[in-house]
């Protein structure tokens, strides 16, 4: 496995964090009970060996042997620690992955990383049969013989059900023990830390003054956002049911979202669930929100400044940034989230003015019977896809659209809600179709704009692949990693499929 990682303090001697995760399959093995215990067995093998092999690395396989005629299996597995840590680390890193994986079993593959070690078992060969380690010199006593291999019978299964009671013995006690304490940090040091950090209620009411007005960023249809003065750190009240339910979903989501890591999306650094309230904490953007830019009556690119702005140099990065951020979150997270809720006053610029996807995942937090505070989805209307808004039918799909009216923002300057006094008197997505449809996109780009900043063939490009985005059917529109190639290619597509 290969992984980066960089930090402002040391972590070389790093071994275990909060935030350490196991990753499951989704297909069971078909001989449940033989391939639980020839996975368990191979695990327990790797736990004990890895630590002593010389550069922390081991890769082998045992072949599962069935006596009820269901033919043969192999299951695969790796562990491997950083070089950088010491052996017992190395030890003390596989002994939590262990535990993530038991979970997993029996699907036919799982995944548990930490920061100092990773481990994997799957029915599938991803190694060559010449990286194979030969771990059982490591072994106390010899170990399982690799080479025999694990043989099994339906009839005599004594020693696979005592292995299964054991890791079910373990399973419980790991499910259900509660951690000793919480794992709280200095407001300081969230950044150097990674998973999600648990606040004291009671820090975070003082850190913001009692919430006060003073301190109050913004509000949204998810809470109001507050900041803690000469800290870069904002702290939004979620506005959710305070059931045990709720709580115990909270946990979850925030265990996920705190995961997501890229450079187009806002990085939550913690929360808070004992309190009054449900909080989230995230790092702060001092330069605000991408619509206060655009509409607001600052900013360098603002109307309200009187001076042209440029296309290039000041939305256009915004446009692909904010579609590598939903790329992101659609296809390369190893869970697909949905936003739900785009628009540009949830796209945040950090210093160097580059978009920050905000609020993404919080609409999982809400209970199954409160999607939004007062519509029954949790979107903002302009920017909802038709399938969404009208027939509660939710899919990345939904993202791409409300993608879609943003861009047409970013370009035209006007808000998607707003009805412009002009010769055409119509909102700006049936204002930009009637103009594409003239071959007159040009006209759609904000008048505030250096009209010699840009090349007309350029702006057609991107209104065009923004219509893409708002197509009715939500099949016809294209996926966000296809955004991402469209806008930074040379090519693009021609012909639109209509409305």
């Amino acid at each position: 496995m290969l992984w980066f990682r960089y930090e402002s303090a040391g972590f070389y001697d790093q071994t275990t964090l909060p935030g350490n995760v196991g990753l499951c399959g989704n297909i069971t093995a078909s001989q449940v009970t033989i391939f639980t215990a020839a996975a368990g067995s191979l695990l327990v093998d790797l736990r004990l060996a890895t630590p002593k092999i010389n550069g922390f690395f081991a890769a082998t396989k045992t072949e599962v042997v069935s006596s009820g005629g269901n033919g043969n299996a192999t299951v695969y597995g790796v562990a491997q620690c950083a070089e950088t840590i010491s052996k017992i680390g190395c030890q003390d890193c596989l002994n939590v992955t262990y535990n993530n994986l038991q979970s997993c079993l029996p699907d036919t593959d799982g995944r548990a990383v930490d920061v100092g070690c990773f481990m994997r078992y799957s029915s599938t060969s991803f190694f060559s049969d010449n990286q194979t380690t030969n771990i059982a010199h490591f072994l106390k006593g010899g170990g399982n013989s690799r080479n025999k291999g694990i043989i099994i019978g339906v009839a005599v299964g004594g020693g696979g059900l005592i292995l299964l009671l054991i890791v079910g013995i373990l399973l419980y006690f790991k499910l259900s023990r509660k951690s000793a304490a919480d794992h709280r940090a200095d407001i300081l040091g969230a950044t150097e830390l990674q998973g999600p950090v648990n606040y004291k209620y009671k820090d975070m009411k003082s850190a913001t003054k009692k919430f006060s007005q003073e301190n109050k960023l913004g509000e949204g249809c998810f809470g109001d956002v507050y900041k803690k003065p000469n800290l870069n750190v904002a702290v939004k009240k979620l506005v959710v049911l305070q059931s045990d339910r709720a709580k115990a979903n909270f946990l979850n989501e925030v265990k996920l979202i705190s995961n997501v890591h890229h450079r187009n999306l806002i990085r939550l650094l913690g929360c808070c669930s004992k309190g009054p309230e449900l909080l989230l904490i995230y790092e702060y953007m001092a330069n605000s929100s991408l619509d206060r830019f655009l509409f607001g009556n600052f900013g360098p690119f603002s109307p309200a400044r009187s001076k042209k702005g440029s296309l290039r140099k000041q939305r256009t990065d915004r446009i692909i940034g904010t579609a590598r951020g939903l790329a992101y979150l659609h296809e390369e997270f190893h869970v697909c989230i949905i936003h739900r809720d785009i628009k540009t006053s949830n796209i945040l610029l950090d210093d160097s003015f580059q978009p920050r996807i905000a609020d993404f995942g919080l609409a999982r937090l809400l209970p199954d019977d409160q999607t939004h505070l007062s519509t029954r989805f949790a979107g903002t209307l302009g920017y909802t896809a038709p399938e969404y808004a009208i027939h509660d039918q939710l899919s990345e799909k939904a993202d791409t659209y409300s993608y879609g009216v943003v861009v047409l923002e970013i370009i035209s300057g006007q808000k998607s809600s707003e009805l412009k006094s002009d010769a055409l008197g119509e909102f700006l997505l049936e204002k930009a179709w009637k103009l594409y449809e003239n071959g007159s996109h040009v006209e759609l780009v904000d008048a505030t704009l250096d009209p010699n900043d840009h090349k007309p063939e350029d702006v057609k490009k991107i209104i065009q692949i923004a219509l893409m985005c708002t197509q009715s059917s939500a099949a016809l529109r294209p996926t966000m990693s296809e955004v991402v190639v469209l806008l930074t290619g040379t090519t693009h597509r021609h012909k639109l499929f209509g409305k």
